[in-house]
């Protein structure tokens, strides 16, 4: 799983299996090691949730996603989810999580598990 983050927006890109492990379970997370600290970014999912939404505790970004989108995201054309909501402090964050294609240009990474990028028939 890929994550960038730029200002308020925090972005997810999740190859085939990592979006297959996390339909079947409900959970996908990557760790980060530093000397002194470890960073963590995960995806979970949430019942009774309607939106994306997020938050940052204990060196860990999660990104919660409602339970009843993700049964069968794996196997769908869908691409993924987004949303903007508004924080405590009257600010927004921007959220998007989706499944991560095949690069256009040359890449010098393994793209072997990412999704077909649907522009390379056109």
């Amino acid at each position: 799983m890929k994550i960038r983050i730029r200002g308020n927006s925090v972005r997810y890109r999740l190859t085939k299996t990592e979006v297959e492990t996390f339909c079947t379970t409900g959970l996908y997370a990557e760790t980060t090691e530093f000397n002194t600290q470890k960073f963590t970014y995960e995806l979970r999912t949430k019942k009774n949730l309607v939106e994306l939404q997020a938050d940052f505790i204990d060196r860990t970004i999660t990104v919660w996603i409602p339970e009843k989108e993700t049964s069968n995201w794996a196997e769908s054309s869908k691409v993924g989810f987004k949303n903007e909501f508004k924080l405590n402090t009257g600010k927004t964050i921007s959220l998007l999580v989706e499944k991560d294609f095949v690069c256009l240009d040359e890449r010098d990474e393994d793209e072997s598990d990412n999704y077909p990028n649907p522009l390379t028939s056109q």
